[in-house]
């Protein structure tokens, strides 16, 4: 049961959690009443949520039918991912020329949160705290419209293949790339900060799905 407080976005989280458990699963269609129904809220804030799911482009809309998650493509992931290597790659190494300051200890405790997830393997609280890190960092630089744009590539995306990470106990080596990530930052080595930000995005994209786009990172 939701409470009445901020409906639309417990239902998004809700929605967000069942796609990452594969309660959702791309193709299958579903009405914003028979959500709400079994969230125990109305329709109103149900149907919102997915309409954001929409415009980031997890959803679509199936007219007269409902919504349902949409299938990318090998395709599609390769074209996300090369975006977000051109985007977060220089950025993060312009971060490392720029230093953490103040907001030092508000990422390491988002990337220790992201660790502890991972070892008790809970999806839904590692795809929270992966998001929090990786945007946290990039909030650093000042750039909005980077912090959005980035945000909205990643949410189309890092639903896929947690499920398998997880099985493999590979959520722990990501999250680990979080520390190796941020000890180039306090190091302010701008080139090793953009290698280990390219290896990480490579190995994000390999769990996603088979296709070539890890030729896209350095090796």
């Amino acid at each position: 049961m939701l409470n009445r407080s901020s409906l639309k976005d417990q239902a998004l989280e809700v929605i967000r959690q069942d796609l990452v458990s594969g309660e959702i699963r791309p193709g299958e269609i579903h009405s914003a009443a028979s959500m709400a129904a079994r969230l125990g809220t109305s329709s109103g804030p149900v149907r919102e949520a997915m309409l954001t799911l929409v415009e980031q482009g997890i959803m679509e809309v199936v007219p007269n039918r409902g919504f349902r998650v949409t299938d990318l493509s090998d395709h599609d992931l390769d074209e996300v991912h090369e975006l977000r290597m051109m985007l977060e790659v220089p950025a993060m190494g312009r971060l490392a020329e720029l230093g953490l300051g103040a907001h030092a200890g508000a990422v390491r405790t988002a990337a220790r949160r992201c660790e502890e997830a991972a070892r008790r393997q809970d999806l839904s609280e590692f795809l929270v705290t992966d998001r929090e890190f990786h945007l946290g960092l990039l909030e650093l630089l000042g750039n909005g419209r980077l912090v959005k744009f980035v945000g909205q590539l990643r949410d189309q995306t890092r639903l896929y293949g947690l499920q398998v990470l997880a099985r493999e106990g590979r959520l722990q080596e990501s999250a680990a790339e979080h520390v190796e990530l941020l000890a180039a930052i306090d190091d302010g080595d701008a080139d090793r900060t953009a290698l280990v930000m390219a290896r990480h995005l490579a190995h994000a994209r390999s769990d996603w799905g088979p296709g070539p786009a890890t030729a896209l990172a350095p090796s």
